[in-house]
């Protein structure tokens, strides 16, 4: 699905409080998690360990990280909504709540559906708060459920 496609900041507003935009499916490769494993030097078994994850862990196989489904925010956010002007810069402000609800084992794919909680109003800029939910194909829970609040300096 092609973003969608806003105007400036302030155009968000004309969301209200639903969604905004769904992202496309986005494979979380067993290579991705390695990469992710090293940057982060979290090298847990869980994560690596192909042979002993089907044998001792819940989930079957390898899984990713929690904090690698998350830093994956900024791409999926940029694949489901497209700020076309009035930005100078955007920065990401931070969360104000996060949880991982299902795990997303190697090799499978993610997306994300992303709403809009609340828009304010600043001085030099416009805060949004999104809400996104992140989906397992194949999987009826979330694999993270967050409040993501993205600052658009104008």
């Amino acid at each position: 699905m092609p973003p969608v496609v806003i105007k400036n900041p302030q155009a968000l507003k004309e969301f209200g409080s639903g969604e905004i935009g769904v992202t496309e499916w986005f494979p979380v490769t067993q290579e991705r998690i390695e990469q992710f494993a090293e940057a982060t030097e979290d090298r847990q078994w869980i994560h690596l360990d192909r042979a002993r994850a089907r044998k001792e862990s819940p989930y079957g196989d390898t899984i990713a990280h929690g904090f690698l489904t998350l830093s994956l925010l900024s791409h999926l956010m940029k694949e489901a909504i497209q700020v076309q002007g009035g930005v100078r810069l955007a920065v990401n402000y931070g969360l104000n709540r996060v949880r991982f609800p299902a795990a997303v084992r190697a090799d499978s794919r993610i997306r994300a559906r992303i709403g809009l909680l609340e828009l304010k109003e600043l001085s030099d800029a416009v805060e949004a708060t999104y809400s996104v939910n992140i989906e397992n194909e194949g999987s009826a829970k979330p694999v993270c459920v967050a409040e993501w609040i993205v600052r658009y300096y104008t």
